[in-house]
């Protein structure tokens, strides 16, 4: 049973849909999986996501009884401290799944009683050791596991477009990064898709399309199908699953050099730093011949089959199996 704060098709963000591809294969394994939303939203009553039982706020209020009939917890962002303490309570096991470096989703670990911690990259877990080691009085998980964010590469695999998109809009995104190139290659189509949170800079430019906010299972058409190259200038991304959705269609990833990019999108990124607008328009026009977009494909799609999630999900299967148990 996890405890979260949103969640599909509402609520449409990378690390909701990390969650949600790492639930669908325990629901495919036969086991009854449920996630309780910690916030109010537009839904009043349970549904159906993908074979996961969603309950709103608004529909139930007897969250601690439901941990009760628990075999494992899991948790992630700001509903971690919250669910800890109901763990710890009733004595159930509390899965922790971390989507940032910062130093609350450490703390909230570290607080006691994560029987598993589950890391997004190979950096997060560094990350991690490096945080135990400067706070050694600290309360270490009882295990620690790294599952990339899964994406199911047939499900986004599409012909890739005409456009150079950004997804999410956000300055931290890149937004303001979108409108400058837009305004410097006026006879370019630019998609703006607007994220799920964050506010969003959203060019009035002709060349500029606004895509309203989309549900995971809509990308493929309604933004990968439509897309040539995909940005990624973002401040910060512990991984970036937008980036790996776009591989699987062959579509070069233009990227400020992020730890989680450089990690996630492997030699198949180009990488420019978010300050260097110049740079950026520099890369796409290169990236407009067909020699050159013909290599980066080819490198995206290779990188594509080496992010394959099937391993990553056969440990993560077996890891919460085996707390269960």
């Amino acid at each position: 049973m996890a405890r979260v704060h949103a969640m599909p098709p509402e609520h449409n963000a990378g690390a909701e849909y990390m969650l949600v591809s790492m639930l669908r294969p325990l629901v495919e394994r036969g086991h009854d999986v449920s996630v309780w939303l910690s916030r109010y939203g537009k839904a009043h009553k349970e549904y159906e996501y993908r074979g996961i039982k969603v309950v709103p706020l608004e529909s139930r209020l007897d969250f601690p009884t439901a941990v009760r009939r628990a075999d494992v917890l899991l948790a992630h962002l700001e509903t971690v401290p919250a669910t800890a303490s109901l763990a710890r309570g009733y004595g159930k096991r509390l899965v922790v799944v971390c989507h940032n470096t910062h130093r609350p989703t450490f703390r909230d670990i570290a607080a006691g009683g994560t029987s598993l911690a589950v890391y997004n990259s190979q950096w997060m877990a560094q990350q991690a050791e490096l945080f135990f080691a400067e706070y050694p009085k600290s309360t270490r998980p009882d295990r620690s596991l790294i599952v990339r964010p899964p994406v199911f590469a047939e499900e986004y695999a599409t012909k890739p477009g005409k456009a150079i998109t950004l997804i999410n809009c956000n300055p931290e995104k890149g937004g303001k990064v979108l409108k400058s190139l837009a305004e410097r290659m006026p006879d370019q189509e630019f998609l703006a898709v607007k994220g799920a949170y964050g506010e969003q800079i959203l060019p009035n430019l002709p060349n500029v399309e606004i895509v309203e906010h989309v549900r995971g299972e809509e990308m493929r058409e309604k933004v990968y199908g439509r897309t040539k190259v995909l940005l990624m200038p973002s401040s910060y991304e512990s991984w970036g699953r937008a980036g790996c959705e776009a591989l699987a269609s062959g579509i070069p990833v233009v990227a400020h050099p992020t730890e989680g990019l450089c990690e996630s999108l492997g030699e198949a990124g180009i990488f420019v730093d978010r300050e260097d607008v110049a740079g950026y328009e520099a890369v796409l026009r290169k990236l407009l011949t067909a020699a050159e977009y013909r290599l980066a494909s080819k490198r995206a799609k290779a990188r594509s089959l080496e992010l394959n999630p099937a391993a990553d999900l056969a440990a993560w299967c077996a890891a919460i199996e085996g707390l269960s148990t």
